[in-house]
């Protein structure tokens, strides 16, 4: 049995208060949808994982696939499909693209549910194997009131309601031909398409965890999920020196300044981002920057140390991770850093994709002692805590 999951990602988003759509608006370091499609390729009965974007998207969606087209499992990820004017018509664009393939079940799932588990997800797939069509749902906890005019009409019994979730679950012929039949009428998600051609519908416990991102309160309690999971707090330090030489700026933090020297190194040199990226390797146990970039291999010279800094920050990705916070002291004579401190932080907030707030520079002297102190060279400590998954 093949198995296919379309999810739909064409959709603005605006209400989350972005600037960007909320499905590629970053949560703890990874976009809703790249966290979305993990999820379902952890699923080992998902054969395919069809997406569907808007058409001005497709630079934010390969962003947000990049690191998960770069496993193994990037197999099961189809190219996405253009989706249509509502989200009735990307779902049938979505349907149309897996013809070739032609599935047996097909799951629809909206990209701003980030938070459905593998479990559930398999039980809705055994689910629609024996009903041929599958919808999860929650109770209506709360009085429900038909109203009219601010005036109430009724109470309506609530336990003849439901809150309707996804992925929704179809034999895949099935709600193709549902969504062919009813292309003329707008309705507001897959299973109304199918109840109006006959299908009978099965429900099945939903979760509450599977909510669907809406609002800005919807991402900060996204954020407060994700790091209420990550109780495993870890720290690593770095330190790094590197001597001046002739030249006329020095790179720290990623920022050039103007000097009267440069430093010198097999690399751009950048103290500041050597010693940062060997405190999150060391936080994450992951040995130094001279195992995973050697100063013997030529393809590293005169690179830019944010190439560095990003990988040990992927690192801590791929380990469902994020880093929590940094300290960073640069130590020297000279030049002056509190000028540049702000673009630093800034630029290497940037590079691990958190927030300016999580990231302290500071400078001082050796009071003139040392080789600092002599003006030879500068010397950088960086303290970086993470957050991993017990």
């Amino acid at each position: 049995m093949r198995v296919a999951v379309i999810i739909v990602a064409a959709g603005r988003g605006h209400r989350a208060g972005g600037e960007i759509p909320k499905q590629y608006i970053s949560v703890c370091g990874k976009t809703i949808l790249e966290r979305t499609i993990e999820t379902f390729a952890k699923v080992p009965y998902i054969d395919l994982i069809q997406c569907v974007i808007h058409p001005d998207d497709r630079a934010l969606y390969d962003l947000s696939t990049q690191s998960f087209v770069q496993t193994n499992q990037a197999r099961t990820l189809l190219d996405p499909v253009i989706g249509g004017t509502t989200r009735q018509q990307s779902v049938m664009n979505g349907l149309q693209s897996l013809g070739q393939d032609e599935p047996d079940l097909v799951l629809i799932h909206d990209a701003a549910r980030p938070f459905i588990t593998p479990k559930h997800i398999e039980d809705i797939i055994m689910a629609a194997t024996d009903h041929g069509a599958v919808v999860p749902v929650l109770p209506v906890v709360d009085t429900v009131k038909l109203i009219s005019k601010d005036r109430i009409k009724e109470t309506i019994d609530r336990n003849k309601l439901a809150l309707a979730q996804t992925p929704q679950a179809f034999r895949y012929k099935l709600i193709f031909m549902a969504h062919k039949r009813m292309e003329s009428r707008e309705m507001t998600d897959d299973a109304a398409i199918a109840e109006s051609c006959g299908v009978q519908v099965l429900t099945i416990a939903g979760e509450d965890s599977n909510f669907k991102i809406t609002t800005h309160e919807d991402l900060q309690k996204a954020e407060n999920m994700i790091k209420n999971n990550l109780t495993d707090m870890r720290s690593g330090l770095g330190i790094d020196v590197h001597a001046f030489e002739n030249g006329n700026q020095v790179i720290l933090g990623g920022i050039a300044i103007d000097h009267d020297q440069k430093l010198k190194g097999h690399s751009d040199a950048d103290v500041a981002l050597h010693a940062l990226t060997d405190a999150v390797l060391g936080a994450i146990g992951a040995s130094d920057i001279g195992q995973h970039f050697p100063p013997s291999d030529d393809q590293w010279k005169g690179a830019s140390s944010d190439i560095f800094l990003k990988h040990a920050a992927q690192l801590v990705k791929e380990k469902q991770g994020i880093i929590n916070n940094i300290d960073l002291t640069i130590i020297c004579e000279t030049p002056k850093i509190s000028p540049h401190a702000q673009a630093m932080r800034d630029n290497i907030a940037n590079i691990l994709d958190i927030t300016p707030s999580r990231v302290s520079i500071k400078a001082t002297t050796t009071e003139k002692l040392g080789f600092t102190g002599r003006k030879e060279g500068i010397a950088a400590q960086a303290i970086v805590t993470v957050r991993l998954p017990e």
